[in-house]
C-alpha cells in the first residue's frame, strides 16, 4: 500500500461559542477563541490517500488532480470565509478543528471513492502548535 499526501492552504475565521453558556463560561472554556468579533487561522490541510500504483503510470492517483479536487470541493468553500456563517457543511456545528477536519473528510470522501484509492487521513493544522488528524 502506498500513501500520497497533498497539502493545500487557506485562511478562515470562526468563533467557538456555546449559546447555552454564559459569556464568562465561554471565555473560561474557549478563551480567545470565543472572541465576539471572531478570529482567524492560516490553515494547512493535508489530505492523504492510499492505494496501489497503476502499472502504466506508477501513480496511485495524479497529485495535481488530487490538488484540484481539494481546491474545488473544500478550499473554494472555506477560503477567506467565516466557518460559522458561510460554510454549508459547518452549519449548526461547533467549528473546532476536530469537527472541521471531519467535515472536510465528509466533503472529500464521495469524490475519492469514485477512484481506485481510499481516503486515509485528513490532517488539519490550525496553528504551529495545534493540529488534528481524522481517519474516518
Amino acid at each position: 500500500m502506498v500513501y500520497l499526501t497533498r497539502v493545500e492552504h487557506f485562511n478562515a475565521a470562526h468563533k467557538l461559542y456555546n449559546a447555552a453558556w454564559s459569556s464568562e463560561k465561554n471565555k473560561e472554556v474557549f478563551g480567545k477563541c470565543a472572541n465576539e468579533n471572531w478570529h482567524g487561522h492560516n490553515y494547512e490541510l493535508h489530505v492523504t490517500i492510499k492505494g496501489i500504483p497503476h502499472p502504466e503510470t506508477g501513480f496511485i492517483y495524479n497529485a495535481k488532480t488530487l490538488g484540484d479536487l481539494i481546491k474545488d470541493v473544500v478550499v473554494e468553500k472555506v477560503d477567506h470565509r467565516n466557518l460559522n456563517l458561510d460554510v454549508d457543511f459547518m452549519k449548526g456545528k461547533f467549528t473546532s478543528a476536530e469537527n472541521f477536519a471531519m467535515g472536510i473528510w465528509n466533503e472529500l470522501q464521495p469524490h475519492i471513492e469514485k477512484s481506485d484509492v481510499k481516503l486515509h487521513c485528513v490532517k488539519l493544522v490550525e496553528t504551529a502548535k495545534i493540529y488534528v488528524e481524522y481517519f474516518g
